[in-house]
């Protein structure tokens, strides 16, 4: 989980980070709550009886800033462990600018831990020229990222990472701990910018930022943002924004999308193939 998509930002050319806004549960705000002596049919209802009650409000305490932290750095070994992998819906979505040329490309996506990562094409509308020449490359550079990657080498840890609290914001109607971060040394797969935790459960929201060293020379200036969402006891990604300058095809712009993830727990796996936990 720490192992952000970042990368991804990267565009098509290479390393492309790996891997959430969550979705909060609306309840309607009154229940019909009936007297007892009506509910055992002793008497009609009362018009008391039928007046509408609400719900009782949950208050869950929020997290100082330096709590949701580490609650948000110990949870990536955990859903490293924890999770054996997910499919999900993806749509890749890819512009020249300057050309105007676009491309749209729907997905199945399919993740086996720890490396083993596969795309199968649904639907494409769009120029050709961006199928081939930019979402292909990026789909492609996701799976060697994923065959290759040192997961410890860019994680946001306090080992690659310096964090400076910001404040607390409302971003997409839930509240969170705002933080700079600064990559200790310049290295491809790092990121300057921010992050924004869950202020009652520490989970990650939303990372954004500036890669601080492009792996190709045809990319420079290569910016993100990505929104994340808890999913089954997951933190994973569903919206990746990106921009690029690309030497010979100018500005470049990538939107990717997840959605109707169906991620498979190690402990699911394990009952439904015991014969995989004696390996």
């Amino acid at each position: 989980m720490q192992n952000i998509r970042r990368y991804l930002v990267i565009l098509w050319l290479s390393c492309i980070p790996a891997v959430f806004v969550a979705q909060e549960s609306q309840f309607g705000p009154v229940l019909l709550a009936p007297q007892a002596n009506w509910l055992s049919g002793n008497s009609a209802p009362t018009l008391a009886d039928l007046e509408p009650r609400p719900f009782p409000r949950v208050t869950v305490a929020r997290l100082p800033p330096n709590q949701a932290l580490e609650t948000f750095e110990s949870r990536g070994p955990y859903q490293n462990s924890e999770l054996k992998g997910y499919t999900d819906q993806t749509l890749v979505m890819a512009e020249l600018v300057d050309t105007s040329q676009r491309g749209a490309f729907e997905l199945q996506r399919s993740y086996v831990a720890p490396r083993t990562l596969t795309f199968k094409p649904i639907h494409y509308t769009g120029d050709s020229f961006v199928k081939n020449n930019v979402i292909t490359r990026i789909l492609q550079s996701e799976v060697d990222y994923a065959t290759r990657s040192n997961a410890a080498e860019t994680a946001l840890t306090a080992a690659n990472y310096k964090f400076a609290y910001k404040g607390d914001q409302v971003l997409h109607g839930r509240a969170v701990h705002v933080f700079q971060v600064k990559p200790r040394e310049k290295r491809a797969g790092l990121f300057k910018g921010r992050i924004y935790l869950d202020s009652n459960t520490g989970n990650l929201a939303r990372s954004e930022g500036v890669i601080v060293k492009s792996p190709s020379f045809f990319l420079r200036h290569i910016e993100f943002v990505e929104d994340y969402s808890d999913i089954s006891g997951y933190t994973l990604p569903v919206q990746l924004h990106t921009t690029a300058r690309a030497r010979f095809v100018g500005r470049t712009v990538v939107d990717i999308y997840h959605q109707q993830y169906q991620p498979q727990p190690l402990a699911a796996s394990l009952r439904a193939n015991p014969a995989a936990g004696q390996q």
